[in-house]
């Protein structure tokens, strides 16, 4: 299941603004605040909505906007509409999402809980889990997963974002760390989140616009710390802290050849598993997943 939209900033855009959907995670907010604000020379102005991973995913397969926020997973359902930009993401080394449970370590024949099945963490799980035997997956949203798990409505939860530095406050363990079984298997980086924009749109004049915002992020960090805080839904600034520190990084300044390599190893990955549709030959290059025509 999807939640809905979480907010926005700014109401209804004008015409001659762009819309922009991203989540409410620090990372975000702290990459577009200077974006948001009209705090970038020669940006466009945007109209801002708020949601998670999930519910991303699906308003980008609507094409309901011009900017917006996807797992690297979806890409193969989008590219036909949208371009990938080269700044804003989320990619990194010793991120990854992580396995919990309750204490149970077997995990055959078990209910697990999942953010999204065009998530990479999804990929990365059924990749990591082939041979494991798992009884049932069930979408459920981010922020309900470690709940669940530790009241027994699920066996085992697959968690993203912050849950990293707060699951152990919910009793839970982690069984399995999936960005580690990745870096060890491939050496890359893992790809989580990607900006796209919608072909026909500058890519390269947005793209060099986001990274704008990403420095000013780095450059003042006390400007976005208001704004962080406000989207964060209760998390304490530590934690939000923490979030900024390991997902915003040189990645998400410029994807560069590393993270277009981590992209083409994820979906070229998935699609032999038959996760996702196979692209076209080509389409994972650097310039056919940023062009934007």
């Amino acid at each position: 299941m999807s939640t809905p939209p979480i907010g926005s900033e700014g109401g209804a855009p004008a015409p001659d603004q762009l819309t922009l959907a991203i989540s409410p995670c620090p990372n975000d907010t702290f990459a577009f605040h200077a974006f948001i604000h009209g705090l970038v020379p020669g940006a466009p102005a945007v109209s801002t909505t708020f949601a998670d991973i999930d519910v991303l995913n699906a308003r980008a397969a609507d094409g309901r906007d011009d900017l917006v926020k996807v797992s690297y997973a979806a890409l193969p359902w989008l590219l036909d509409r949208y371009s990938l930009l080269t700044a804003g993401g989320a990619l990194g080394r010793g991120c990854g999402p992580l396995v919990l449970t309750a204490g149970r370590t077997d995990l055959r024949g078990t209910s697990v809980a999942i953010p999204g099945t065009r998530t990479t963490a999804y990929l990365l799980f059924r990749l990591w889990a082939e041979q494991l035997g798992i009884g049932s997956i069930n979408v459920v949203p981010f922020d309900r997963i470690m709940p669940a798990v530790r009241d027994g409505q699920y066996d085992a939860g697959l968690v993203i974002h912050e849950s990293r530095f707060t699951y152990p406050s919910y009793g839970l363990t982690a069984v399995a760390d999936l960005g580690d079984w990745w870096e060890g298997r491939t050496g890359l980086p893992i790809p989580l989140g990607a900006i796209v924009a919608r072909r026909g749109l500058d890519t390269a004049a947005l793209s060099a616009a986001v990274r704008a915002s990403v420095a000013a992020a780095f450059a003042d960090r006390a400007a976005s710390a208001t704004f962080v805080i406000e989207h964060a839904q209760e998390m304490a600034p530590e934690v939000a802290n923490a979030h900024i520190e390991l997902y915003v990084n040189d990645f998400t300044l410029d994807l560069g050849d590393e993270g277009f390599a981590a992209v083409r190893e994820l979906l070229g990955r998935a699609a032999a598993a038959g996760l996702v549709p196979e692209l076209p030959a080509g389409a994972l290059t650097a310039t056919a997943l940023a062009t934007d025509g």
